[in-house]
């Protein structure tokens, strides 16, 4: 039941965050879409050997967790709670590409150990900027911001949607286990048997509120399409703010920096 109940929070908390008034949050969701959707672009057209040239683009991570007062444990948390499921794409990596790739001394490094790390690291850095983006944004000033840019509304509202669905779930699903604990003697009734039962009635209560939540929602006149908040136009700060990440993104996807670097420093004290 702890678990359902913190997951539930951590949602919540994400939500809340996006309500701070840094300089960050103050930008126009649409400038911050944007942004995290190049940078996605940028991360993930890489090479599935290249490695070292994916650590600059830690950089807006860290600025933006760091500018928007966002906690570094808890983004690092929910990024954590996505690796199993990376590791579960590519751990077959090095079984099935044993191309020699990396040579130090006795120590052969294959291409599939280089694939899988660079997939945790593409991941990492991808799920950090989607949290990211959540966390200053708002997951409906979000979506709001995707209809912006042309994502057909059916998908938007689907996403939007889907998401409230999940916090409904995760509200029932607290009080089904709290119910269950609190009628258990001991571990009584707790075995993997009652799972059955427990996850039945909790669809079948969150189906009921989702009807009623449907019903109150026509009855406000919905229409299938949320009503869009008056954001303002875009301002110097937010126009700044997408040429500045726009331009270090494609430099970074064109250059490979830390081989520049140490280029650099080699020729220096060669």
């Amino acid at each position: 039941m702890s678990n359902i109940t913190n997951a539930l929070l951590d949602l919540k908390q994400l939500e809340l965050l996006a309500d701070g008034n840094t300089a960050i949050h103050r930008l126009h969701p649409l400038a911050r879409t944007l942004v995290t959707f190049l940078f996605i672009t940028m991360v993930v057209s890489f090479n599935r050997y290249e490695l070292i040239a994916l650590f600059p683009f830690f950089l807006f991570p860290i600025v933006m967790t760091t500018r928007s007062n966002l906690p570094c444990l808890f983004i690092l948390k929910k990024v954590a709670l996505f690796l199993p499921f990376v590791l579960l794409v590519g751990i077959f990596n090095p079984l099935f590409d044993r191309t020699p790739l990396l040579q130090f001394g006795s120590l052969t490094v294959s291409g599939g150990w280089i694939s899988l790390f660079s997939i945790i690291i593409r991941s990492t850095l991808t799920v950090a900027a989607a949290m990211i983006l959540i966390g200053t944004t708002g997951f409906s000033a979000t979506c709001q911001a995707l209809r912006n840019i042309g994502v057909p509304q059916i998908f938007t509202t689907q996403l939007l949607l889907l998401y409230r669905y999940l916090c409904v779930l995760a509200e029932e699903a607290g009080r089904a286990s709290l119910a269950r604990e609190l009628r258990s003697c001991g571990t009584k009734g707790q075995g993997i048997s009652s799972y059955a039962s427990l996850i039945g009635g909790l669809l079948l209560r969150t189906w009921g509120r989702a009807e009623r939540i449907h019903g109150a929602m026509l009855a406000r006149g919905f229409n299938g399409e949320f009503p869009q908040g008056s954001n303002a136009g875009f301002g110097r700060a937010d126009i700044g703010y997408c040429l500045v990440w726009s331009a270090l993104f494609i430099l970074f996807r064109l250059q490979n920096i830390p081989l520049l670097l140490g280029n650099l420093v080699t020729g220096l004290f060669a």
